[in-house]
């Protein structure tokens, strides 16, 4: 009742001020000419506090108060680490060798450089192919408890979701129709990546090596979280792009990291793998690499910068898996020396005979698409 008769009161007002400002009541006219003259002056000073007071502040409210939240986890995880004593067993890798002058290779496709561990005089059970080495001079016991962790540590993490033949089995065939028989014939490791957030393939990655017959087959399907695809705030306080850039990349050998940090987003990046892909005369930061704190929780869906994240146990087994069987002489991408541009479409560097140019690296073939498994036709961008 309150409201109505305010309402009614209103409504009474504004009807009288009316009646007399056409009647050309003296005080009517007067307040009018009043409101004309002050409305641009106010709409003026309101518009110059807001530019000049209230945006400046929210815009330092917002800068302020991120870096100190980025300020507070550092603390925290600096405060969680663990001591140097529980990290004196952490198994490191050697830093990958630099990457030679460009080759030509043979006309035939060259075969995977596998390192080879040197003989010993253990006791005659066969070594498998994802064992690591243990340390001398240990009794039996420690040795084989020690064992069985760094088995268990690189076991996939379970999926809540895993694929179904059939799915897999379209993944295989798109994959096979997307490929160059000169990308099928020089890399023997494909991870197909889709960046959807819709659809059967939506978030996920898809791991096939090539057999001794030439077919693929599925080794992994892991839950991945690729871009947020929208412009975020940075820890700079500027508005930052969040694209997984859809295309065809490899890795690069001189930029693989048990342990990195983004400088970019003050972010870790743990067992990060960058592609070798340059854009604009500029080293892109693209990687895969392991998921931490509470963005393990958002796989399966899009939440990095940019990034491909995994579960870190999936991180580290295809990080060690890649290292450790993949390594030897892999075509070079075209470059592009007017846009000083890295094709990211699948074309590779021949020279003036038409033979491919082949460089150190990993036979390692990365396909990043926006394609959940629902639209076949779905194009690369």
């Amino acid at each position: 009742m309150r409201a109505l008769s305010v309402l009614y009161v209103l409504s009474a007002l504004a009807f009288g001020f009316a009646f007399a400002l056409q009647n050309q009541q003296p005080w009517a006219v007067g307040t009018e000419r009043v409101v004309q003259a002050t409305g641009p002056f106010l709409s003026d000073t309101a518009q110059t506090v807001s530019e000049k007071g209230i945006m400046p502040a929210w815009t330092f409210a917002l800068r302020t108060g991120h870096q100190a939240c980025v300020q507070v986890a550092a603390q925290l995880d600096q405060w969680m680490a663990p001591s140097p004593s529980q990290q004196s067993h952490a198994i490191r890798v050697a830093a990958a060798p630099a990457k030679p002058h460009p080759i030509l290779a043979p006309t035939t496709a060259a075969k995977p450089v596998v390192a080879q561990t040197p003989a010993t005089k253990a006791p005659e059970a066969k070594t498998t192919g994802m064992q690591l080495a243990q340390p001398a001079a240990q009794p039996p016991a420690q040795e084989t408890t020690q064992l069985a962790e760094v088995e268990t540590a690189l076991m996939p993490a379970p999926d809540s979701t895993p694929p179904s033949p059939a799915e897999v089995g379209r993944v295989l065939a798109h994959l096979k129709v997307s490929l160059t028989r000169e990308l099928y014939e020089n890399f023997t490791l494909f991870l197909y990546v889709s960046k959807a957030d819709h659809g059967p393939w939506q978030q996920r990655m898809f791991a096939f090596a090539k057999q001794d017959n030439g077919d693929l087959k599925l080794m992994y399907a892991f839950p991945v979280s690729t871009g947020k695809e929208v412009p975020t705030l940075g820890p700079s306080g500027t508005m930052l792009r969040t694209n997984t850039t859809a295309g065809i990349y490899q890795l690069d050998p001189e930029r693989m990291y048990t342990r990195y940090t983004s400088h970019q987003w003050q972010h870790k990046m743990p067992f990060a793998m960058f592609f070798n892909w340059e854009h604009d005369g500029y080293q892109t930061g693209l990687a895969i690499h392991s998921a931490v704190g509470d963005d393990i929780q958002m796989l399966g869906k899009r939440s990095s910068a940019g990034c491909v994240r995994l579960h870190p146990q999936n991180a580290e087994l295809l990080f060690r898996l890649i290292k450790k069987n993949y390594h030897g002489l892999t075509p070079r991408f075209a470059y592009d020396q007017r846009t000083a541009t890295m094709s990211n479409e699948g074309l590779l560097m021949h020279d003036k005979a038409g033979n491919l140019q082949y460089a150190d690296g990993y036979r390692v073939l990365v396909l990043i698409e926006n394609n959940g498994g629902d639209d076949l036709i779905a194009a690369l961008f």
